[in-house]
């Protein structure tokens, strides 16, 4: 099985912290698959109204080469895109024997073509998290693209998101320390589990479509060659044992294990180990439970401390506004972005 010239872009999606770069670990090990960093294109670069109008030269030049950096890089440790506007405007210029007007999707998928080539490979993999909130509009654009959208235990979640701050002394150094102090301010217990909520049912209306891979984050670190193998099929790719060969880096509970290969089985039902206090749990429960059932994952008993419970209920909205301010410059359109998490 084979995919055509139309269908060779993978979205891997979902909540933060679900496993959406360890699938797109696994998909880069594949021999035609090449892997992108999170570039952050729809919401950041690009946003429904902004797209409707094309683009000068000079402005396709300039977002080319953001995506430079930022896949050169690392969205964290981007460089000036004028480090890179050279090869930008050969890309641009490309384009444009083939197209009369220049529009910032148009440039999108031309430097995902581009990259995927230079690197020897014919599939590109988009791995950005909260394209889980564009789906509707990335089929629209991309009519034929494989989505797999990544679910996991909103209480591994919760965990994950509270001790994400430790990433950069886990092992993680391209993590600068204004991103671990962002990660700290971002983390509350009713804000992580509303987005956990807003990413399930951003989703839940292409379930049915067949382009779409549904993944949940234990079964595939439970029984990974079954699903890699299931996930390949439905792609329509071959599947590689080296694709299971991943680094075991990233977790924000252990430090990194770069030397280490393969999918660790102690990713799963951290959060009932320990590191949640019971206001925590019992807020997270509370609010995600229609679809913690829909989706089969464990509930406990809690009895949450009154104190720290009236704690997270009064601290609520004054870290949600910190965390407002902190992430404007991730959203192109600040009322589009809310919208798609808090008000659908």
């Amino acid at each position: 099985m084979d995919l055509n010239i139309k269908s060779k872009t993978i979205f891997v999606v979902g909540n933060s912290r679900s496993g959406t770069t360890m699938m797109g670990r696994i998909m880069g090990l594949n021999k035609r698959v090449f892997t992108f960093n999170e570039l952050h294109f729809f919401e950041e670069l690009w946003s429904p109204k902004s797209g409707k109008n094309f683009l000068s030269i000079t402005r396709a030049i300039r977002l080319t080469g953001k995506l430079i950096t930022i896949q050169r890089g690392g969205y964290l440790l981007q460089k000036d895109p004028k480090f890179y506007f050279d090869e930008a405007r050969k890309i641009v210029e490309n384009l444009k024997k083939k197209e009369d007007r220049l529009w910032a999707i148009d440039i999108y998928k031309e430097f995902l073509i581009y990259e995927t080539k230079k690197n020897g490979k014919q599939i590109s993999c988009e791995q950005t998290p909260r394209n889980v909130f564009y789906i509707r509009e990335i089929l629209n654009l991309f009519p034929e693209a494989k989505f797999i959208n990544m679910i996991r235990c909103p209480g591994d979640v919760l965990l994950s998101q509270k001790n994400k701050r430790k990433l950069h002394f886990l092992g993680a150094k391209q993590i600068p320390l204004r991103e671990s102090f962002r990660s700290w301010v971002n983390y509350h217990p009713i804000t992580i589990s509303k987005l956990w909520n807003a990413s399930i049912k951003a989703s839940e209306l292409f379930k049915k479509d067949k382009n779409f891979i549904l993944v949940r984050f234990e079964e595939l670190i439970e029984k990974p060659v079954d699903k890699v193998c299931e996930i390949c099929k439905r792609i329509g790719i071959q599947f590689e044992m080296n694709m299971l060969n991943i680094p075991q880096v990233g977790s924000s509970l252990e430090p990194d294990h770069p030397d280490k290969r393969g999918i660790n089985k102690e990713r799963t039902g951290s959060w009932q180990k320990g590191g949640l206090n019971s206001a925590e749990i019992y807020l997270m429960q509370k609010i995600t439970w229609r679809q913690i059932e829909m989706y089969g994952y464990e509930t406990i008993k809690v009895f949450p401390n009154p104190f720290l419970l009236a704690y997270y209920l009064l601290s609520f909205v004054l870290k949600l506004g910190f965390a407002f301010i902190l992430n404007l410059n991730r959203m192109r359109s600040i009322k589009d972005a809310l919208k798609r998490r808090f008000f659908t």
